[in-house]
């Protein structure tokens, strides 16, 4: 009996001591701000077919986003939330790249559970404003109030809505030449995580049609001194052979390229060790 009593006193002792140290509540943070704010490059995947097998995939193999592609990509918003719930339990991170620079497009995507949003053809101050309201909820911005689902996929000690706008990233895509002409203004705007260039587009915009000439690449070089005196992170497309220098050129967020061209590339080894090659499109319709 005395040694039950002892023990007992003992443990009333631990517990008691437990109670008055209660351990600090945790802060969730998105990954990617915390990488870009430490000047280190982050990669994610295209993802242009409706698969969450695929964001997956792409978890495993060690991306640090998936770039859901809904502008040029028939993926439903009821896909991108299957595709949201593979990232559960990864340390990849879902953005949604939507169809055009508006609340509802930019709404619909975070309350699926996006943690980030790239808003195409931001060419103007206004619409800039636009991209950072979208993400945030009021006093600070515009975006409505009903995250359940998104909750649901981001449980945060502090609450979903404090988590939410401290750590959803607002991209914007400078792929016109007036964006160009208009850079400084735009990124005088608060709230922008990352200046993101679409090289291909703005090329048309210079007339230059897919062309990398001498003037597009005058305007990606304005673009990245914008970014730089203003401590945004700056982002562009790339791949294996260019990444290196893209990064030396200040570049630290980066499009890879999509699942389709990854199965294209990894498959074109075997095919031809079989004597195996694609179909001949320039001599035969294949229709």
């Amino acid at each position: 009996m005395k040694r039950l009593v002892v023990a007992l006193f003992a443990v009333s002792l631990f517990t008691g001591a437990a109670a008055q140290t209660p351990a600090a509540p945790v802060v969730w943070e998105n990954p990617l701000k915390r990488v870009l704010s430490e000047g280190k490059p982050v990669v994610g995947m295209t993802i242009t077919v409706p698969s969450p097998d695929v964001v997956l995939q792409a978890a495993r193999i060690g991306f640090d986003f998936v770039w859901i592609e809904m502008e040029h990509s028939p993926i439903a918003l009821e896909t991108v939330r299957s595709m949201v719930l593979a990232t559960q339990g990864t340390p990849v991170i879902p953005i949604v790249r939507v169809p055009v620079n508006e609340l509802w497009t930019a709404k619909r995507a975070l309350d699926s559970g996006a943690l980030g949003v790239i808003f195409p053809f931001t060419s103007t101050p206004e619409l800039a404003r636009q991209a950072v309201a979208a993400c945030r909820y009021p006093p600070l911005g515009r975006r409505g109030a009903g995250p359940g689902l998104a909750a649901l996929r981001w449980p945060a000690p502090q609450g979903y809505a404090d988590f939410a706008d401290k750590n959803v990233l607002v991209i914007i895509i400078i792929e016109e030449k007036r964006a160009v002409e208009n850079i400084d203004a735009i990124l005088d705007v608060k709230g922008i995580d990352v200046v993101f260039i679409g090289p291909n587009d703005l090329s048309y915009s210079y007339g230059d049609r897919g062309r990398q000439t001498p003037q597009v690449q005058a305007a990606i070089a304005t673009v990245i001194a914008a970014a730089k005196k203003r401590g945004i992170p700056a982002g562009r497309t790339a791949s294996a052979g260019d990444i290196q220098s893209h990064i030396e050129q200040g570049f630290q967020f980066f499009q890879a390229s999509s699942e389709l061209n990854f199965i294209a590339s990894g498959a074109r080894p075997i095919l031809d060790a079989a004597g195996k090659a694609a179909p001949d499109t320039k001599n035969r319709p294949l229709y």
